[in-house]
């Protein structure tokens, strides 16, 4: 059983980041999270969720890419007002706080953002889901719902 989140440090969980998801390379991190704050609109903060965080995916409790290499996606988690006015007016699980997933089965519902997106799959070679929340959605979810999160950039530092 991995490691749980609970127990490590923010640079443990770091170096599980870039071992899982970004192939044990910290300069393939860091040209991700360039494209990112080059892509998105200034001030938005930028999380990974998921099993790329955690090691452990939630729908069958398997550990990150237990199907093969590029198999596990990257769960990006966008922070900010601007941010999350690029998704459709139908595209929110809580309007105008929670987005709906920005994925290969709904690629249309925050438009702006697909190329993005799309460019950072191809980068990466595996799937990457854009999701954008406000602060207050991301802390329930990781206090109150278990669903820790890892900060790669901190809002207002992509100005």
């Amino acid at each position: 059983m991995a490691k749980d989140t609970d127990e490590m440090t923010d640079q443990e969980i770091r170096n599980r980041i870039i071992r899982l998801g970004f192939r044990g390379d910290e300069k393939l991190m860091e040209a991700f999270c360039g494209k990112l704050q080059a892509g998105l609109p200034p001030n938005t903060g930028v999380a990974l969720r998921g099993s790329v965080v955690t090691n452990e995916r939630y729908e069958d409790q398997r550990e990150f890419d237990a199907d093969g290499p590029g198999t596990s996606d990257l769960d990006v988690t966008l922070i900010g007002d601007e941010v999350i006015k690029k998704w459709n007016d139908d595209a929110y699980y809580i309007p105008k706080l929670h987005t709906k997933p920005l994925c290969d089965k709904d690629p249309n519902i925050a438009p702006e953002l697909r190329p993005l997106r799309e460019e950072l799959q191809k980068m990466m070679g595996r799937p990457v889901n854009f999701q954008a929340t406000a602060n207050l959605i991301l802390f329930v979810r990781d206090v109150i719902l278990d669903q820790p999160y890892f900060m790669l950039v901190e809002p207002g530092k992509n100005s």
